[in-house]
C-alpha cells in the first residue's frame, strides 16, 4: 500500500516542497510561542496564577 503511495507522490512535480515548508511553519510556530511566553509581562502571569486562590473573584 505504501509502495503505491509513494509511487503516486513521486510522480508530483515540486511535491519535496510540502516537507519543507510545512517543517519551517512547525518551527516558526513554535519559536514564536517561545518568545512570545518568555516575554510575557510577569506581572499578569502573578496575577492569573491568583485566580484560582481569590474568593472574591466572579467570572
Amino acid at each position: 500500500m505504501f509502495e503505491q503511495i509513494k509511487h503516486n507522490m513521486e510522480t508530483i512535480a515540486g511535491v519535496a516542497v510540502y516537507p519543507i515548508l510545512s517543517l519551517l511553519i512547525f518551527f516558526g510556530f513554535f519559536v514564536g510561542l517561545g518568545i512570545w511566553v518568555f516575554s510575557y509581562n510577569k506581572e499578569k502571569i502573578t496575577e492569573m496564577s491568583q485566580i484560582p486562590l481569590d474568593d472574591d473573584h466572579t467570572i
